[in-house]
């Protein structure tokens, strides 16, 4: 479709954009951040074995956080597209799709950590303790599950209309308070009990909760984008084709993505010992908090390709697509720097064997450049190829990456060649480095670069 525009964004106009919409989600994603490392560094006094089970038993989390993150930003694609198109109707009926399959999965979830936890478990780590710790804080944290498969999918349609301010006060309250109530459920404040791990999954309940109030709320008084059960009744069967040909291949390749990096945890649990799984947390929330700035430029980079693109808008969407990536490289290098300057005091704090130490300090040299090729890759296939609409590359290119690659090479160093600890971590960390030749090659071939709304919709 031809560029229709009359004259192009200039530069200050085009970064006064992205930064408008990066701030409220480096917000969020700090907090988010926040919040996991609240949990790490509150349960490193109450112990190692804590720290260890909530780690793994977070996994189920970090999958569901791929299932929702894929299809909210499968939603985001379209409604992107149909906000810079004017189509509000249209944004509407996505949102039902979406909220339909997260919360099927959301039941599903719930229902595995209300009824089968120990079982759950015993697939990261055959350590009675870790299991007897996980169970408990998945039984849990089953409450949370159902409540964030809603707001998730609400909050990433809001933040698609530009509407990231009012998403992200929501996730501030909510992770503010998750905070707060992990140190009184950890630590036994004002006469709560002492409940340790399960003082966390309950934090997590409560807060989800109050979120998804939250969103109620904001919902009645919004003039657009509302969360409502009409959403879910909305038909139209040219969009559930699209978001289908669309949002699937962004789910798979979230859910694919996550499943695989959670073997990563399987790999360190099963084969490489309790002291790798308490640096491994460690390190997590350290490379959580360098990532933040990239991934946000990341998410800002998609909503704000989206609006171009459906504006008819291609000159400037090619220009926006290289100002994002150079501020995802500048970002990256500030994270690994950050990394570094941390490393002494991560380290002082950490309250780890000698041996934990000493992992945890070659982690963290890793993961000083680890982040660059893992910002590269989350900015390009995650935010400017879904913004038009190209969601298949990053599905087929991550799938054959880790599952071809990584995850057998894992296995294979640990299990079979039985390699020390480290040299199979420096291993697993060479995944995102190996998919880019084909994914800048992709993004220099501009096929990402469409127009995918449509002008003949149908709504019921």
């Amino acid at each position: 479709m031809a560029d229709t525009q009359t004259a192009q964004m200039t530069d200050r106009a085009l970064y006064a954009r992205i930064t408008a919409l990066t701030w409220p989600i480096i917000l969020q994603n700090l907090l988010s951040a926040a919040v996991t490392s609240a949990d790490v560094i509150m349960l490193n006094f109450v112990g190692q074995a804590h720290i260890s089970a909530v780690s793994l038993a977070g996994q189920y989390a970090s999958v569901l956080f791929m299932v929702y993150y894929g299809l909210g930003t499968g939603a985001t694609m379209l409604c992107a597209q149909y906000y810079g198109k004017g189509d509000l109707r249209a944004i509407e009926a996505v949102e039902g799709i979406a909220l339909r399959f997260s919360l099927l999965i959301s039941v599903l979830a719930a229902l595995a950590a209300f009824t089968v936890p120990d079982r759950m478990m015993r697939i990261f780590t055959p350590d009675p303790e870790l299991i007897a710790i996980g169970s408990e804080y998945l039984r849990t944290v089953g409450v949370a599950y159902l409540c964030w498969g809603v707001t998730e999918i609400y909050l990433a349609v809001l933040r698609s209309v530009g509407r990231v301010t009012i998403a992200t006060a929501i996730n501030t309250t909510a992770f503010t308070l998750n905070i707060f109530l992990n140190a009184v459920f950890i630590f036994g404040l004002f006469d709560a009990p002492r409940m340790g791990a399960k003082g966390v999954a309950l934090a997590t309940s409560i807060s989800r909760l109050i979120e998804l109030a939250l969103s109620l709320i904001v919902s009645s008084q919004s003039r657009d984008v509302k969360l409502h059960p009409r959403c879910l009744f909305s038909h139209s069967k040219p969009l559930f084709r699209d978001f289908l040909r669309m949002a699937l291949p962004a789910l798979v390749n979230d859910i694919s993505w996550g499943l695989a990096f959670s073997m990563y945890s399987v790999i360190i649990g099963q084969y490489l010992g309790s002291d790798m799984v308490a640096a491994n947390s460690f390190v997590s929330q350290v490379r959580s908090f360098a990532t933040v700035l990239c991934f946000s430029i990341a998410s800002a980079g998609g909503i704000l390709l989206g609006h171009l693109i459906g504006e008819n808008r291609m000159k400037d969407a090619d220009r926006a697509a290289k100002a994002i990536m150079r501020l995802t490289v500048l970002s990256a290098l500030a994270g690994g720097i950050l990394i570094l300057l941390t490393m002494r005091p991560v380290l002082a704090f950490a309250r780890l064997t000698d041996t934990g130490k000493r992992y945890l300090r070659v982690m963290l040299m890793i993961n000083s450049y680890y982040i660059m090729g893992a910002a590269v890759n989350t900015t390009l296939i995650a935010g400017v190829f879904r913004a038009g609409g190209d969601s298949r590359f990053g599905m087929i290119c991550d799938t054959i990456d880790m599952w071809c690659y990584a995850v057998p090479l894992g296995f294979l160093a640990a299990a079979v060649l039985k390699l020390p600890p480290l040299w199979v971590y420096f291993l697993l960390c060479t995944d995102e480095f190996v998919k880019w030749p084909w994914v800048l090659s992709h993004y220099k071939s501009k096929k990402w670069l469409k127009n995918i709304t449509r002008d003949d919709l149908q709504l019921e």
